[in-house]
């Protein structure tokens, strides 16, 4: 069994991989190859691999280098993103499990949770200007409502034969809780966890195009400003595979947590 997983897992790379390899030849044939587009409507790969390693050391044209505009964007969206789970989740678990939190919580998490997170931006902005703090609170209300609508979810989906068993055997309501409910729902809840990391990533992103002194979004929104689209293109990569590495972690956590070690 074990070893039909590892081939299935092994062929899944395979063909990820050369999805990928296909994609960067296509690319490259569009533009250096037939010439299709010229290289100022789109750089081809070979320019934006040429870019990529020149801006891990030069802070042309946005005054920072591509590893400090990561960091500061990992920095901003890791703080949302924690504070949303440490929140979120026990919210939604509370809401789900006590009929008197639902009521008083649920018609005003309906409300904010209707409003894309970037909308926040210019609030946040407003009341405690363009930092570190506007764009974490804005990450933290995107992040917070997956959490709490999965973190709900699953505590809902937990089934009733398994609290009239805990009941049987004299288990209290904070025992039925926290022994059957909540590790019923952790597929849920890290689902959630997932879901709500991507969505972080990329309210982050739209949040430091408007208000950011560095970042990702800055580095792209200034270089779109003097039409140098390979860092355009550079900025959209970085931000698409440090998602991916972020997600795959959440999953690896997942399993490891999860009995039976399936999200």
């Amino acid at each position: 069994m074990k070893e039909k997983k590892k081939i299935q897992i092994n062929k899944y790379f395979f063909i990820s991989i050369l999805s990928i390899c296909v994609g960067i030849f296509i690319w490259w044939l569009v533009t250096d190859g037939l010439g299709i587009f010229r290289s100022n409507a789109l750089p081809s790969p070979v320019k934006v691999f040429e870019s990529f390693i020149k801006k891990w050391y030069e802070t042309k044209p946005d005054g920072a280098t591509l590893l400090e505009h990561l960091i500061a964007s990992l920095q901003v969206a890791l703080g949302g993103y924690v504070i949303g789970a440490v929140i979120g989740i026990p919210l939604g678990i509370f809401m789900a499990w006590n009929d008197k939190v639902d009521m008083c919580v649920r018609p005003v998490f309906d409300l904010v949770r209707t409003i894309p997170g970037v909308a926040w931006t210019s609030v946040m902005v407003t009341l405690v200007g363009i930092g570190f703090l506007s764009k974490a609170l804005v990450i933290f209300i995107s992040a917070m409502v997956a959490m709490v609508i999965n973190s709900y979810s699953g505590i809902k989906q937990t089934k009733t034969v398994h609290l009239w068993v805990g009941q049987t055997f004299g288990a209290s309501n904070w025992e039925l809780l926290t022994k059957i409910a909540i590790p019923s729902a952790l597929p849920m809840i890290f689902t959630g966890l997932d879901v709500a990391l991507g969505s972080a990533w990329t309210t982050l992103v739209a949040a430091e195009l408007l208000a950011s002194t560095k970042g990702l979004g800055f580095m792209i929104q200034q270089a779109r400003g003097i039409f140098r689209l390979d860092i355009v293109i550079v900025g959209m990569i970085v931000i698409a595979i440090t998602g991916a590495v972020l997600s795959t972690i959440i999953q690896w956590l997942g399993r490891k947590m999860i009995k039976g070690g399936r999200t």
